[in-house]
This record gives C-alpha cells, sequence and structure tokens, in this order.
C-alpha cells in the first residue's frame, strides 16, 4: 500500500469511529498528495458536515463534483450544505442533479421538498414529500416535514394527521411531536398543544424554539408552576446565543431590551439570514410619488387593523402611491373589504412563495417597504430578507427589534424609543410626536343596553377589568391585583376568558391569596362593536408589565376607560404610557409596582377622583392628539418622507426625529 493509500485507510478508520478531528487532518493529507482524489473530497465534505462547518465543506464537494459529475451522493451533500449555508436556489440544482442520477432517493427528494418549504413553495414541497413517502412508506421524517408544509398553508386537520402518522412510525421523533404542538396551538387548543411541546422538549430540549414555545403556552393557560426557573433558563439560553425562543413570545416574560436584541440577532440569524440573492436594484429613478408598501397578515378583522385601517385612507394619496401586499386569505369581513378599499393597490399574495412576493415588491419599485407584522403570528420576513425596497421598515405589529440588517428603521415616539434605547435596537429609531400608534375614530362603540348584570357583573361595586392576553398576565402582576382586591371591599376583576384551563388556574391563583375566586369574573369574546360597548361598565382597567395593553388600551381609552399602567424598561412596557401622555393623561402612568398598587387603590376608594379623570378622558377624546388621526397621518408621512429625502440623497438610515 502506497504512504497516501494507508493515510486514506487511517483516515476512513478514524472518521469511522467518529474521530472527526483526525480524519480531517489525515483526508487533508491525502488531498495536498493527491488534489484529484475524489473519495478523499467527498470524505473530507462528509467529516466537515460532521462537524457543522458547511462553509469550509463547501469548496471540496465543489471540487469533487467537478471533477465527478457521476455521483448522486455527491450532489445530495452538496445540496445539503448549500441549503445550510441560506442557498436554497443552489440546492435546488444540486438535489435536481442527484435526482437525476437516482430518482429512487427518497432521502434526496425529502430534502428538496424540506428546500422548497424554506422558500415558502409549499405546494412543490408537498408534492416532493408525496414521492419521498411512495419510494419509502415507513419514511417518519419525510411524514414530519410533509406536516410541516402543511402546517405553512394553515391545513391544521391535515398537518396533524401527517404529525401522527410520523410519530405512529418513530414515536420519538422530537419534530413530529413539535409541529403536532404548533398545528394544535394554532387551533387555539393549549393545554394539547403544551402536552406536545412538553414532550419534544423532554426528547430534545435545544430542538429550535421548542423551549420558548412550550413555555408561552404555559403562560396561555396561566400555568405558573415552576415559572421562574424555566424563565431564567430560557433566558440563559439566549444569553448564551441560541435561538431557543421566538422574540415575540419572550416579550412577555422580560423586562430587558438587552435580552430581547440577543434573542432576535440569534433567531434573524438562524431563520431570517439576509437572502443570498437580492432582488432589486438600488439605481431607481425617482416616482412622481413615493410608492409607500405595507406588509401584513392583518389586512382583515385583527387589532391590527382596528388600529390603523383609518390611517391607510387618509395617506395623502397626491404625495404617497399606497401599496398593501396582503399576507391572509380574505375573511369576508367588512374590515377587508374597507382595507381593500383604502389602497391604491391591494394585492393577495397568501398563497405566493417568499421570493415570489419580493420580486413583485421590487417590480413595482417600492420605495419605502413597511413590515406590519415583524415576529408575529404569520410573519413572512424571509420577504424583507430579499431586499425588495431601499428602505424597509418595522413598525406597529412587532413591539421590538428585529435585529435584522436589511430592517434599517423601526417608528416608535419619544416615550416607547429614547437615545439611551438606541443600543438596544439594529433599526434606526425613528421618533413621532405624542404616540407611535394610530388609531381608527371610525371605530364603532355599540350603543345597545348591556348591563352589569348582564355580564354578571355587580351593580354597586368597583370594576376592575384587564382584557389582555392571558400570556401577558404574570404571577407578579397577578398578586398585585389579589392585593388591590383585598383592599377594595367588594370589588371584582373583570378578565378575559382565553382558555377555560387559564380560567381555572387563575381562580385557584386567587384562592391561594386568600380572595374569593368568584372576584374574578370572565368575559367571553364578542364582536368590536359589543366589546368596546362593555368597556364603559367597568370603573378601570388594570394594565399588565413586561407587555402592556396595545390595542386592548387603545380600545379601553376610546370607549372611556381609564387604564392605569407602570411605565416598562421596553417598547413593550411602554405603549400605555405613551397611549395615556397623548390623550393627556400622565397622572395614570405609575413608574413603580407599589406607585402603581397604591393609586388603583387611591381611585377605587377615591370616586370623585375617579369620576374627574373619566370626565377628563371623555374631553381629551374629541381633542388630545392620540385620537388625531389626520395628525397622525401628516407626522407618519413625514418620518417616510425624511427616510425617502436621506435615500436619494446617498446617505445612510440614521436616527429620525419627526417635529410636531
Amino acid at each position: 500500500m502506497t504512504d497516501v493509500g494507508k493515510i486514506f485507510g487511517d483516515a476512513l478508520a478514524a472518521l469511522n469511529s467518529r474521530d472527526l478531528t483526525r480524519a480531517e487532518r489525515l483526508f487533508n493529507r491525502v488531498i495536498k498528495a493527491d488534489p484529484a482524489n475524489v473519495a478523499a473530497l467527498n470524505l473530507l465534505t462528509v467529516t466537515l458536515m460532521a462537524m457543522e462547518r458547511f462553509a469550509e465543506a463547501e469548496p471540496h464537494i465543489e471540487k469533487a463534483t467537478a471533477i465527478n459529475h457521476g455521483s448522486d451522493g455527491s450532489f445530495y451533500n452538496y445540496g445539503i450544505i448549500s441549503k445550510y449555508l441560506n442557498k436554497p436556489r443552489q440546492a435546488l440544482d444540486k438535489f435536481n442533479k442527484a435526482l437525476a442520477l437516482n430518482p429512487k432517493a427518497a432521502t434526496t427528494w425529502n430534502s428538496r421538498g424540506a428546500t422548497y418549504n424554506d422558500l415558502g413553495e409549499h405546494g412543490h414541497a408537498i408534492a416532493d414529500f408525496n414521492k419521498a413517502i411512495s419510494l419509502n412508506p415507513a419514511y417518519a421524517d419525510a411524514y414530519a416535514n410533509l406536516g410541516n408544509a402543511l402546517l405553512m398553508l394553515k391545513r391544521y386537520p391535515d398537518a396533524i394527521a401527517a404529525y401522527d402518522k410520523a410519530l405512529s412510525l418513530k414515536p420519538h421523533l422530537a419534530g413530529a411531536h413539535f409541529g403536532r404542538g404548533n398545528a394544535l396551538y394554532d387551533l387555539n387548543r393549549y393545554d394539547d398543544a403544551f402536552g406536545a411541546y412538553d414532550k419534544a422538549f423532554s426528547l430534545n430540549p435545544h430542538l429550535g424554539d421548542v423551549e420558548g414555545a412550550r413555555l408561552h403556552t404555559k403562560m396561555k393557560l396561566c400555568n405558573w408552576k415552576e415559572l421562574a426557573a424555566e424563565a431564567a433558563h430560557l433566558t440563559e439560553s439566549i444569553r448564551s446565543g441560541s435561538a431557543s425562543c421566538g422574540p415575540f413570545a419572550l416579550l412577555s416574560l422580560t423586562d430587558s431590551s438587552d435580552d430581547h436584541l440577543t434573542c432576535a440577532q440569534a433567531w434573524t440569524t438562524k431563520r431570517h439570514p439576509a437572502a443570498s440573492t437580492l432582488v432589486s436594484s438600488s439605481v431607481r429613478v425617482p416616482h412622481e410619488r413615493i410608492r409607500l408598501g405595507y406588509v401584513s397578515t392583518d389586512f382583515r378583522q385583527h387589532a391590527t387593523a382596528h388600529l390603523i385601517a383609518e390611517l391607510f385612507e387618509v395617506h395623502d394619496k397626491t404625495r404617497f402611491e399606497i401599496f398593501a401586499y396582503s399576507l391572509a386569505a380574505d375573511d369576508k369581513s367588512n374590515m377587508r373589504a374597507r382595507l381593500a378599499g383604502s389602497f391604491d393597490h391591494f394585492l393577495s399574495c397568501e398563497t405566493r412563495a417568499d421570493v415570489e412576493i419580493a420580486r413583485m415588491i421590487a417590480d413595482a419599485e417600492i420605495d419605502v417597504l413597511v413590515d406590519l407584522n415583524g415576529f408575529t403570528k404569520g410573519a413572512r420576513t424571509n420577504i424583507f430578507a430579499h431586499r425588495p425596497a431601499p428602505i424597509q421598515v418595522n413598525y406597529l405589529g412587532y413591539a421590538g427589534t428585529m435585529a435584522a440588517p436589511y430592517i434599517d428603521y423601526i417608528i416608535g415616539d419619544a416615550i416607547i424609543l429614547t437615545n439611551a434605547d438606541q443600543a438596544a435596537y439594529s433599526e434606526k429609531l425613528v421618533t413621532l410626536p405624542h404616540c407611535y400608534q394610530p388609531n381608527d375614530r371610525k371605530r364603532v362603540i355599540g350603543n345597545g343596553e348591556i348591563t352589569r348584570r348582564d355580564c354578571g357583573l355587580p351593580e354597586e361595586q368597583i370594576v376592575f377589568c384587564c382584557f389582555n392576553n392571558s400570556h401577558k398576565i404574570l404571577p407578579t402582576t397577578f398578586a398585585c391585583w389579589m392585593r388591590i382586591l383585598r383592599a377594595v371591599e367588594g370589588s371584582v376583576l373583570w378578565l378575559l376568558t382565553d382558555n377555560q384551563t387559564a380560567m381555572q388556574n387563575l381562580r385557584k391563583e386567587a384562592e391561594a391569596r386568600q380572595v374569593d375566586p368568584s372576584r374574578l369574573i370572565f368575559a367571553k369574546r364578542v364582536e368590536p362593536t359589543e366589546h368596546l360597548a362593555r368597556h364603559r361598565l367597568a370603573d378601570l382597567f388594570l394594565d399588565t408589565l413586561p407587555y402592556n395593553g396595545h390595542t386592548t388600551a387603545s380600545d379601553a381609552l376610546w370607549a372611556g376607560l381609564p387604564v392605569l399602567t407602570q411605565r416598562g424598561k421596553t417598547f413593550a412596557g411602554r405603549v400605555a404610557a405613551s397611549l395615556l401622555s397623548a390623550v393627556g393623561l400622565p397622572k395614570l402612568i405609575a413608574q413603580t409596582a407599589e406607585e402603581y398598587e397604591r393609586l388603583a387603590i387611591q381611585l377605587a376608594t377615591c370616586p370623585d377622583e375617579l369620576a374627574g379623570i373619566r370626565a377628563a378622558l371623555a374631553k381629551n377624546r374629541s381633542t388630545a392628539p392620540l385620537f388625531d388621526t389626520d395628525l397622525f397621518g401628516r407626522h407618519i408621512e413625514a418620518a417616510y418622507q425624511l427616510m425617502y429625502d436621506r435615500y436619494r440623497a446617498g446617505l445612510a438610515p440614521d436616527h429620525i426625529c419627526v417635529p410636531e
């Protein structure tokens, strides 16, 4: 045996025994002596892939496939490497070549399908997974991936069936349990979703964002058992650089903007890196009007639409040409019809792939592109990763930084975004006068004769309320509320019925804090007009921290119900303070938990003072900036204009303060 042959044999033995460092060193020696040794190039590639050093592996597999065009295994490995390096189109090309050589390789069909999933081309993905399954009916991973594609298409029962089939073949497949949890969560089956997440986490605690999804679902259920320890563990995981939690889920768990930034950085790096191929040109001829595009899943009956609908109507169409890119199906609601009529161009894109939507935006030569989702449910961040517009903005839907190099600005106001916060945001800060949040003055408040008795409320006692989602209620907030109830005799707390388990758990927690559980009264979900009307039955809205009420707080103020908040340390925890300042009620902004508790008790026991606040709110509702949509429209248009002017002048994005 030649020296090269012996070294090759030793390298192969090292690889087989998983001594990867030695295998790498020895294969490199073989290649140095024999640069065209295809076997060594392939096996060095496999070694580096096993060490997750995909960028280093790529040139070796590129050389191997250039020398030998006939190995489907080599092209398959090249495809896997390309996929990990976020080169999905290159990955498809390599998988196509592998399939041309070996069309019966189920693993290649499965991997190509997973790449189509990454690209948002779920129809192609489903066809590939079905082909893989036809070749190998016991292919559990292909069934799990099929579930992932069906989940993205919101075909939840079909997705669950695919996950169940995967688990019947491989019961300990953590990814299938995780995907099943996601489908169940989207069906609002939170107990079942938690069970699926819990199983996935027990099998593989490092799988995707399962740790954060599990804990967020636990919060939805108001299950606070071991919450402090689990939240601390999650936070440490995030600080270590792990993408173990979706950024949205973290907003309600911690009041640390540094942790929010770290989480978003890991999430964006792993899930939404800048695309390797951009779809737009940086050189554009100025348009007669600035082309302004809004991208959202929420152009329908949704909380975000309830805030922003009138803004689209008051936009100055002589200066701005307005485009909507809708990512959700038409729900046939009046709101959808209203929104569709308020844009110059309303495009339904829910069935299109991310890159296809990006090309549509680029072809329309959008100047300023606004992401109204951020990292909220259904977000399609990868559209922005293709950089289809020269100016890209994070606004309204997500209360935090996206930590994405392709998002230039985040819009807030001087309360939400201060100079001291700049280091916690990758975007440049745009501060609007008064308040960053738009409001729709056309929101109809029902005028039916709804009474306290109709809602199960006491006729004469103080009614505190909080209609925020259950995941926003932390034990510290709830303990404060219970102290307030104990101090205000006969008072009740009116909450939203998010799910039955949360309701039961909150009543148990009340009893544990020496409060009669019957003093917690739960409101079912109703139509928006009725929901706004019933606010008038309450006396004081008690806000949550670290994630305030956003639309819920705005709804309360629009309906005439005072909101008591505590100013937090992050965007999500300062929104109610911004709203109250803009409606002329800064006295309802507490700086500490102690002040929040004291103010709640004081207002509940001093009816004249509370009546004075309600009267001031009723007066300010028609005069203060918060509900002046025309004024708000001029301010946000000034922000867009300043962004555009910088771009046309060849200047990089910078912090912008819009004057009054």
